[in-house]
């Protein structure tokens, strides 16, 4: 019985793809830059929190401004409401205290409080709560809807909460986090109501 023929042309092409292979192999095993390009995702990252935009509210005297009416001030945003029995009474008092500690270097910050209680916080309501804080302090509100934008923006939580058999019986659940905005309106850093005062005021203090 005849032997098949192999062809020594398809001898010598497995040989020559069977290098490339071994080859190939051996120089990304060895090259670890050359394997790093091939095995590893690119990722891209900017170095730049992803906080803040533009926005347009109402403030306490009813009038309409926006992001940019601030633009040469460093922001301390701060989003809660009115009703809130605690947390947000005792984040304000921490601003409020950092800014007269920091003495006239409190010129060039302007406090914000945001209220997620567009419902209830008119501009009337606003005007009265923060003239028990800080004078610079300036209340914001608008719209359910310009309400939501600008807690979006800034990656806030918030939700209306029963408390209650009639509709006025609510709280809210929010976020509360005192956001640091830059002159041009980039994030800086972030505090809380339980970050000591006197840590508040020496970072305000260390900006230029």
């Amino acid at each position: 019985m005849s032997q098949p023929r192999v062809s020594f042309g398809l001898v010598l092409t497995a040989l020559a793809v069977a290098a490339f292979l071994v080859g190939g192999l051996l120089a990304v095993t060895m090259v670890p830059s050359l394997r790093d390009r091939i095995f590893t995702p690119t990722v891209t990252t900017t170095g730049k929190a992803l906080v803040g935009g533009p926005f347009s509210l109402v403030d306490h005297k009813g009038k309409r401004v926006t992001d940019r009416d601030f633009r040469g001030q460093y922001l301390l945003v701060f989003f809660g409401f009115t009703h809130c029995p605690d947390i947000c009474p005792t984040g304000l008092q921490v601003v409020s205290a950092a800014l007269d500690q920091i003495g006239s270097k409190a010129e060039r910050f302007t406090p914000l409080f945001i209220t997620v209680d567009p419902e209830r916080d008119t501009p009337e309501a606003l005007a009265n709560y923060v003239q028990a804080f800080h004078p610079r302090l300036v209340g914001l509100g608008g719209s359910p809807e310009e309400v939501q934008a600008v807690a979006k923006a800034y990656r806030v939580y918030f939700k209306k909460v029963s408390s209650g058999s009639s509709p006025g019986d609510y709280t809210m659940d929010h976020t509360s986090i005192i956001y640091l905005m830059g002159p041009d309106g980039e994030f800086i850093s972030h505090f809380t109501h339980a970050t000591p005062v006197d840590s508040i005021a020496t970072r305000l203090s260390k900006l230029n």
